[in-house]
């Protein structure tokens, strides 16, 4: 923990009820008869003395007292705002099991619901009205902290619900959660904030106990100055923070990343967890990225994101090859088929860059069809962000085989209900010989001639972005470049189960219980790059790989409680 400490002791300067109502140094019963006595809690707590373990007994058989997943939720948040140690511990000790819990999917349904379930604020809120306050109401959110994390969304496009208004601040603070947990980001240096600047969902403008900004959204000049000063304010009083933007829309994620070079997990995070699956899969086909043939069905975000990743990837790992010919592996596709010149200007989205678009003396006007494409391109790798469940058929995963030993097939919409494909249909119609990664968590699929069975790997952005970000705040990076990205994936990629056991029916990615350490290693490549790139910042940072590791270790916070000693100049 942070702060000014004694060797074991943390001097803090709450007592009594306000010490019980701050969440992050609230240690309920387990506060010692020292503590009772010298921070005004004697009486004020029941008389026994409990473990942080008998703590986690107690607060796990409330949890499972909850018949539904979002009264889990709920409880789950109850537990956060009263208690962060005890909420951390919990849910560390309970990785996978409540991981969908306080993310997707129930995560969704609380944002969701957000108005209706609203008990306490956390984090900040930014609306239109209140602009001219902003810089003020930001000083006050970070009174007396040095922050390495902020997460920002302004709720347009979330978790595949779409826009929820003021319900964005949810987002945020679950990817403030996942950092803590997967990264050991402390949550005292992590703020949470959502840019309430309206809403275009008419269920919530109609909602009269919505209580976010109960107007349109805010568009053009208007929005970009509300994001500029925002953002201008991080720089001011928080140079040294990563800025992670979260859940922004179609027209605004790319165009905000390119501006501000932060980080957008909806378009990094995706390609390099992406990225690393297919290293993983290419590492078994014995090909290089550079040779394949790649087909991205939905070009929107999430889609273009990974375009974008992959190319660079194989610019960068390719002597001889820059952008413009890396983008000739892509073909890409929405609502309107094949994106090609013919389309016209008010068919193709202004964030589509020209190296992906299909010239016409390749094309002709009529390849709107995802398996004609798949005739013609025979691809190496089919990806889907289409949010079209069935769109991958057992004649487009037969026609893909036809060209390939190995089909490399990543149906990567999420929720379930929206995958292009059943992994247990697609190895069927592959003959069992498909590499297949997910956006949403699916059971093994049997093996014909044996108890073996294949394990389809999740592409869930928790297992990078976390170790993404880390690496960043612990080098002090200036920025995220593309190769401190890369590195991770390419660290990611060496830790799958296929990688280090060689056998194509393992998993392309580490399983999700594994999320704390694995993020690590990818932190520590992230660290190496941004040293080998002059990004670094940190002055402390060793240069020899053993001493990053320890130094590394000892910058992790852990959920455990500390020992308080009061103090007028003490934390608060």
């Amino acid at each position: 923990m942070s702060g000014k400490a004694t060797k074991n002791r943390v001097k803090i300067s709450l007592k009594g009820p306000e010490l019980l109502n701050n969440p992050r140094f609230n240690k309920g019963t387990a506060f010692t008869r020292k503590e009772r006595d010298q921070l005004g809690l004697r009486g004020r707590l029941p008389f026994a003395v409990d473990t942080l373990d008998e703590q986690l007994e107690r607060a796990y058989k409330q949890y499972q007292s909850r018949e539904t997943n979002i009264l889990k939720n709920s409880f789950l948040a109850s537990l956060k705002s009263q208690n962060w140690t005890l909420y951390y511990a919990l849910l560390s000790k309970h990785l996978i099991e409540m991981f969908p819990i306080v993310y997707t999917p129930t995560e969704a349904d609380a944002i969701s619901e957000y108005s209706q379930l609203f008990r306490r604020s956390e984090g900040l809120y930014i609306s239109p009205p209140e602009i001219d306050h902003m810089e003020e109401d930001f000083l006050d959110a970070c009174e007396g902290r040095d922050l390495d994390l902020i997460v920002v969304s302004d709720g347009e496009a979330i978790l595949g619900i779409g826009d929820q208004g003021s319900g964005g601040i949810g987002i945020s603070s679950a990817k403030a959660v996942i950092y803590t947990l997967a990264a050991g980001v402390d949550p005292a240096k992590a703020l949470a904030v959502t840019l309430d600047v309206g809403t275009n969902n008419e269920d919530l403008l109609k909602d009269d106990l919505y209580v976010g900004y109960r107007k349109k959204r805010l568009r053009g000049e208007k929005y970009d100055q509300l994001v500029d000063k925002f953002v201008g304010l991080v720089k001011k009083h928080q140079p040294k923070c990563l800025l992670h933007f979260e859940d922004f829309g179609v027209t605004n994620a790319q165009r905000l990343l390119a501006r501000y070079r932060s980080f957008n997990d909806d378009i990094q995070g995706t390609g390099a967890v992406t990225l690393a699956a297919l290293q993983a899969a290419i590492g078994l086909t014995n090909t290089k990225l550079s040779e394949q043939r790649i087909v991205i069905y939905g070009s929107g975000s999430a889609g273009l994101g990974i375009a974008r990743q992959l190319r660079d990837a194989i610019s960068l790992e390719s002597k001889g090859i820059d952008k413009k010919e890396a983008s000739s592996r892509f073909w890409l596709m929405d609502k309107f088929g094949l994106i090609k010149k013919s389309l016209g200007k008010d068919k193709i989205r202004d964030e589509i860059e020209d190296d992906f678009i299909r010239s016409e003396e390749d094309w002709g006007s009529d390849e709107n069809d995802l398996l004609e494409v798949i005739k013609r391109v025979k691809p190496t790798v089919l990806i889907g962000t289409s949010t079209q469940a069935g769109a991958f058929t057992e004649e487009i995963v037969k026609e893909m085989s036809k060209h390939v030993d190995r089909p490399i097939i990543f149906p990567l919409s999420n929720p379930t209900k929206k995958c292009e494909a059943d992994p247990k249909e697609i190895r069927e119609w592959s003959n069992h010989k498909a590499l297949i990664a997910t956006g949403s968590p699916f059971p093994p699929v049997d093996i014909p001639g044996g108890d073996k069975k294949y394990v389809v790997a999740e592409c869930n952005n928790a297992l990078i972005y976390p170790g993404l970000g880390l690496g960043t705040i612990l080098s002090r990076a200036s920025s995220m470049t593309d190769s401190m990205i890369i590195s991770g994936s390419r660290r990611l990629s060496e830790l799958a189960p296929c990688t280090s056991k060689n056998d194509p029916d393992e998993s392309l990615l580490p399983d999700f219980g594994d999320a704390p350490s694995v993020n690590f290693e990818v932190a520590l490549n992230v660290m190496k790059t941004a040293q080998s790139e002059k990004v670094s910042r940190e002055e402390g940072l060793p240069t020899d790989e053993k001493e990053m590791r320890k130094w590394a270790e000892g910058k992790a916070w852990e959920p455990k409680y500390e020992e308080y000693e009061y103090d007028q100049q003490g934390l608060r």
